[in-house]
């Protein structure tokens, strides 16, 4: 991906990874437009990066984005890159014997029917643009899922899929498909307790170290920090390692 002189949208930009990667893009001299919920968020974010644009959305409006689409092309016309960076985060008891229905369905809409949206909403204009990029962003527990969050982890797994399917019908155009699958990083996806675990990584390291792959690799398809691997490639080392794995790692989240 090139790095700089983009126009780019990223949703879920008021907070945590979505503002980081803003404020990262935005001193590099792309045109950022940063989009969320909460109109006051977003004109803190605006107001801190002089030059940056807001708009707001709620993704989980899903007859809301195309209207959205087509409002901010004609304000943006250059518009090139989508950064599907929304997403919400819940806990779940499936044991319970309580109907989990409508949570799931939030998380569903929230996390994937809005990059399916969006996306589709956006595909026609930017195949009109010289380059253009669609980076969805996953989640190393799409190879790896933690069991409180059974529909998130499901979620973001799905959206690896589709990504992969995205980018190969894509291959012979001028958009180029991005995935981004951070680890465990301190964000407030669950609340202050995340923010704050010194078992999760630094936002600034891992905007840090997302920025130097974008920008030293540019042919790379999924943006992987290191400590994001041993997740993303728990499957390749066999059953035999990946059970104990899964074990460990959902039992040291209780």
């Amino acid at each position: 991906m090139q790095t700089s002189d983009n126009t780019i949208l990223i949703t879920g930009g008021s907070s945590g990874i979505g503002r980081a990667l803003a404020e990262a893009f935005h001193k590099l001299g792309n045109q950022v437009i940063v989009a969320g919920r909460r109109k006051a968020l977003l004109d803190e974010v605006t107001a801190a990066n002089p030059g940056m644009a807001s708009a707001v959305l709620d993704v989980a409006s899903l007859d809301s984005l195309a209207p959205f689409a087509a409002d901010l092309i004609r304000r943006f016309p250059a518009l090139n890159v989508l950064v599907n960076n929304a997403g919400i985060m819940k806990n779940e008891n499936l044991a319970d014997g309580s109907d989990n229905t409508a949570t799931a369905e939030d998380i569903v809409t929230t996390n994937l029917l809005s990059v399916f949206r969006l996306t589709a909403a956006l595909l026609p204009h930017f195949r009109k643009q010289p380059r253009s990029t669609v980076m969805t962003v996953s989640s190393g527990l799409a190879f790896m899922p933690l069991a409180v969050t059974p529909t998130y982890c499901a979620t973001k797994a799905a959206i690896h899929s589709w990504t992969q399917s995205l980018r190969y019908q894509l291959r012979n155009t001028s958009v180029e498909v991005l995935e981004l699958v951070p680890p465990y990083v301190q964000t407030e996806l669950q609340g202050q307790r995340q923010a704050t675990d010194p078992r999760a990584m630094p936002l600034a390291d891992f905007i840090a170290e997302v920025m130097e792959i974008l920008s030293t690799q540019p042919n790379a398809k999924e943006i992987l920090v290191q400590r994001v691997y041993p997740l993303r490639f728990a499957a390749e080392k066999g059953q035999a390692a990946y059970d104990p794995f899964f074990t460990t790692l959902n039992d040291s989240m209780h």
